[in-house]
């Protein structure tokens, strides 16, 4: 008799394990890397342009009052070509956008800007990603909501898709 029962201890094993499994898929685990600067200052930065007739970036420039986004793009990035029109929208509707382009080359930031528009009013070249590592961001697109004192208060990763831009120009409406 107590051999049969060592029988189906396998297949308990097999039975926890699959029920596990069911479990990890119905109840996903959290995904997304969320920046530790959130509700502080910006980092300290001093970016050059990433390309010609735009200036670049520093921390200093997003402490000036206004409420604005700062957008961590490249011109390799299929998804920020897909965010671009988004960001004209935003741009549009008068919400002051910067970006930081990583890991790119002037011609190619300049080529990306003239097929997909320049939403941006400066663009600072990260071409070691010091600063995108230093704002924990996981890749790109990625855009930080920064207040009028260059404080992150909100961070969103990956691309801003249209039902998202009211959303975004009342957030930062609310830190005006």
């Amino acid at each position: 008799m107590r051999s049969r029962w060592v029988l189906f201890v396998p297949l308990a094993i097999m039975a926890l394990l699959f029920g596990a499994f069911v479990y990890r898929l119905t109840v996903p685990a959290e995904t997304l890397i969320e920046s530790q600067w959130i509700d502080k200052p910006m980092p300290l930065f001093d970016l050059p342009p990433a390309t010609g007739g735009v200036a670049g970036l520093k921390s200093s420039d997003l402490a000036d009052g206004r409420p604005r986004l700062v957008n961590i793009f490249a011109s390799w990035c299929i998804p920020c070509r897909a965010e671009a029109p988004q960001l004209e929208a935003l741009k549009a509707a008068g919400v002051p956008i910067d970006g930081i382009a990583i890991r790119d080359r002037p011609e190619d930031v300049a080529a990306f800007l003239r097929e997909n528009g320049n939403p941006f009013d400066r663009i600072g070249a990260d071409v070691q990603s010091s600063v995108q590592i230093a704002l924990g961001s996981s890749g790109v697109p990625e855009t930080f909501l920064v207040d009028g004192k260059g404080i992150i208060r909100e961070q969103i990763q990956g691309v801003i898709l249209a039902e998202q831009v009211p959303e975004i120009m009342a957030k930062l409406e609310a830190m005006k």
